[in-house]
């Protein structure tokens, strides 16, 4: 498939799900999008269910679609550490 444009789009302490390096740092179980989604009592997301975040991760209230519209990722830092810039540099 050919793409004309890419949107990438960067939400800093917005995670969903840690990273695999997240004890190092003592954030262990970190999870902002799934401990949103428990806690709320109705968790509607309609632009990124649209785009795939329900096929990406499990998330209550938020049904996985068939055809998603977008692409989700796991990226994880080469360097060591957890710093916003050390992240956006690499």
């Amino acid at each position: 498939m050919k793409f004309k444009r890419v949107f990438l789009i960067v939400l800093d302490s917005l995670g969903i799900g840690n990273a695999k390096d997240a004890a190092r740092f003592g954030d262990s179980g970190a999870d902002t999008w799934g401990h949103i989604a428990e806690k709320m009592e109705s968790f509607h997301i309609p632009n990124l269910q649209k785009l795939g975040i329900g096929n990406f991760k499990k998330l209550k209230g938020v049904a996985p679609v068939e055809a998603p519209e977008g692409k989700f990722f796991r990226l994880n830092e080469a360097s060591s550490g957890k710093d916003t810039m050390t992240g956006h540099w690499e």
